[in-house]
């Protein structure tokens, strides 16, 4: 055979497998599933991941971000790691997977920051929460690599219908959540909650936590009300109280060890009530008692065990407290701190708890009386104190120490002069400085003015005043105005883009109403921040979508940036990144939350399809 035929020969032998992939329908290249090294690290994709890891002992997995400032610092140790472990005995392989890319496998590891690190022994993923170093590293997968390593078993307890009962009962203290297998939330919940169980049994004594399947335990679910993912319940012998703590597992840990301690305080002695109402900023709820055997006691303690997370309890079994207080043995005194006393409103507000047989009663006396006519709104107590809208905020420096009282009580005497004429409305003062980029957000950051106003209504819309010189009577003017419907709210927004033709529609503060609250279309929007990470990762997936339906006339596909523009109403609530809602024709102020399926082409389509075809349905009968 001659040069040119043993050539011809060889070209055709090495295209033969690109022509069997063709043929064949294969999507996935030879250049996807084969695994490259660089500088020691195998680099693994969506293709090649699973066979690379199957049959093999254990191997060491980052999952990071090409733009994370983390990964980037985090990569020369990494090398030096891979480097260590390629001389162990036997080789331990490290790998790393670009989760921007490897969506996939981002979504099946539950990828929610960067780097994330996991080993994998025989197949079954391991969170490390370690430091990243050389040497703790080598010393972790060491271990596990260990034949004898096992898995250790999950410090959660798992409650069903069979040992739900006893186990509640049988407990001073638990924390029990109701998940779905299927619910992204809980899955990224689930190792935090974890971590939580397993600091807490050693804790002394030791404060369980458990979890229930609720969509298998459905009585159990439908016992307690609930109604979405993951639900969090505390118990104390058997009752059950709201769990509203921190979702991550060291604000877990703090938040239960405080949740196990005694609901309420002693109070020993005047001078003690004398300073709890000199220096608090928040109600004081003081029961009055002869000693703790009094049924009166029982059910103060109750009502401050389902109170606890929002307010501080005390009682005292002293009789020159309830002489200095003025109040009798078995009534509940709720009053608020010397810097918020007014003379439009009562120095204290009694209970009469031995008229009681529940403390629903007593906790409504509690909730009713927790603010006064004009309070301090700050970041700690917004959430819990100042929920209740039309909320009119006073923003100055606000400053109670002893140098600066007098100014500050001088511009909130100007509020309370109008606040006791709107009872209907909640009324507050807030330093400027903590509230700086929601003043800016207003327009008013830069006003020049020392005091600024806003009123925040029920439905999500702010309004802001005029900046001018502020006393009473503009302030009456203002909350008038507002009450008359005669102000415009202010909405944060991006410009409205000069081109809005591409597959994915985008909205901005001002074009939200027109967009997705249009009845004429079904929108889906995604409600994103620039910076999230699993928001690039679902844009490729986002965009393909939009092709997809781009043809329907009466769907939209849309997304925003929820940190650059304002959601003009209360129905669409965004926790995290991204969250995607389904605004049906029919439904636009009770949208239908993602959640359920898989963050891919499929699981997005499934979701639409299914709840059209429903609200179709609905219409047609």
């Amino acid at each position: 055979m001659g040069c040119e035929s043993v050539l011809r020969a060889l070209l055709v032998l090495a295209l033969l497998p690109i022509a069997w992939c063709e043929e064949s329908g294969a999507e996935t290249s030879l250049e996807e599933t084969d695994v490259k090294e660089e500088n020691g690290v195998f680099i693994l994709n969506d293709a090649n991941f699973d066979t690379f890891v199957t049959a093999k002992d254990t191997v060491l997995v980052e999952f990071y971000a090409p733009w994370c400032g983390h990964c980037k610092q985090f990569a020369p140790e990494y090398e030096k790691i891979a480097e260590t472990l390629k001389k162990n005995d036997p080789a331990i392989p490290v790998a790393k997977v670009d989760a921007t890319e490897a969506t996939k496998l981002a979504n099946k590891y539950d990828i929610n920051g960067y780097p994330t690190i996991k080993i994998l022994k025989k197949g079954q993923p391991i969170d490390y929460d370690g430091l990243r170093t050389e040497k703790a590293i080598v010393a972790k997968i060491k271990e596990v690599s260990d034949p004898n390593w096992t898995i250790p078993p999950e410090a959660t307890m798992v409650l069903t219908e069979a040992n739900f009962n006893e186990v509640v009962e049988a407990a001073d203290i638990i924390l029990v959540e109701f998940y779905a297998p299927w619910c992204g939330h809980c899955k990224r919940f689930a190792p935090e909650y974890e971590k939580a169980a397993q600091e807490l049994r050693k804790h002394t004594p030791a404060i369980p936590l458990a979890k229930v399947d609720a969509t298998t335990e459905v009585k159990l679910a439908k016992r307690y009300n609930v109604s979405g993912y993951p639900t969090l319940k505390i118990f104390r012998k058997g009752k059950s109280y709201d769990y509203n703590g921190p979702r991550e597992n060291y604000g877990i840990i703090d938040f239960m060890i405080e949740q196990a301690g005694p609901p309420s305080t002693l109070i020993q002695n005047v001078k003690q009530v004398q300073e709890y109402l000199r220096d608090a900023s928040d109600a004081i709820v003081i029961g009055v008692f002869i000693g703790n055997k009094q049924k009166e006691f029982q059910l103060h303690q109750d009502a401050a065990n389902a109170l606890r997370e929002d307010f501080k309890f005390y009682h005292t079994f002293s009789s020159d407290v309830a002489s200095f207080l003025k109040v009798n043995t078995g009534q509940l005194v709720v009053m608020q701190p010397d810097r918020f006393q007014s003379k439009y409103e009562p120095r204290k507000h009694l209970f009469n708890i031995k008229d009681l047989t529940s403390e629903e009663d007593l906790k409504e006396h509690v909730v009713n009386h927790a603010l006064p006519l004009v309070g301090q709104r700050t970041r700690a107590n917004e959430a819990k104190r100042y929920n209740k809208h039309p909320l009119v905020v006073v923003y100055y420096t606000v400053d109670f120490s002893f140098d600066h009282r007098t100014a500050t009580q001088y511009w909130r005497k100007k509020v309370l002069d109008v606040a006791k004429d709107f009872p209907e409305y909640t009324f507050s003062i807030a330093n400027e400085d903590d509230y700086a980029s929601e003043l800016n957000d207003l327009g008013i950051g830069e006003s020049g003015e020392e005091v600024n106003v806003a009123i925040l209504d029920a439905n999500g819309k702010k309004y802001a005043k005029e900046p001018e010189e502020f006393d009473s009577g503009s302030l009456r003017d203002f909350v008038i105005d507002f009450k008359s419907g005669k102000l415009t709210p202010v909405i944060k927004s991006q410009p409205m883009p000069k081109n809005n033709k591409g597959p994915v529609k985008l909205v901005v503060g001002k074009t939200f109403e027109e967009i997705v609250m249009d009845t004429s279309s079904d929108v889906l929007i995604e409600f994103y921040a620039p910076w999230c990470g699993h928001c690039k990762s679902l844009e490729p997936v986002y965009n393909d979508l939009g092709k997809k339906y781009r043809l329907v006339p009466d769907l939209i596909i849309a997304k925003m940036d929820a940190t650059a523009n304002d959601i003009p109403t209360n129905n669409y609530k965004v926790e995290g990144f991204p969250t995607i809602y389904f605004a049906l024709k029919n439904r636009k102020y009770n949208p239908i939350k993602f959640e359920g399926h898989d963050r891919d082409l499929e699981g997005l389509s499934k979701f639409i399809e299914e709840h059209r075809a429903k609200s179709k349905t609905k219409e047609e009968l």
